[in-house]
């Protein structure tokens, strides 16, 4: 049996945190727990974080008079910091993201990256 991979909206939808129908079990298992889950789980925060950074360059732009490349770096040292901070709870985050599909947490014990 193949396993089923959600599209665009539907990987948006998980991304953000929601949870996918039960067809999608076994590619959250893959997602969460298999090769390369630190790499996934990091472009997933990126993906998160990309509407507050854009967001926040157009208004610090428009409002402030800071220069552009000064809004870029701070904002990029941000998710910087954002990405070592949740790559620090990476593992936790996968097993309760696991859970909540009704998979179990054990599922990350073995894999690491």
């Amino acid at each position: 049996m193949a396993m089923s991979r959600p599209g665009p909206l539907r990987w948006c939808w998980y991304a953000f945190g929601g949870r996918l129908p039960d067809d999608y079990r076994e590619w959250v298992r893959q997602d969460a727990a298999g090769p390369h889950w630190l790499r996934r789980h990091l472009l997933r925060v990126l993906v998160q974080a990309a509407p507050v950074v854009l967001v926040a360059v157009l208004l610090l732009g428009w409002l402030t008079p800071v220069p552009w490349w000064m809004i870029g770096a701070v904002l990029a040292a941000g998710l910087l910091m954002s990405a070592f901070l949740t790559a620090g709870m990476a593992r936790e985050l996968n097993k309760a993201r696991l859970v909540k599909h009704g998979l179990p947490p054990e599922s990350m014990s073995g894999s690491s990256e």
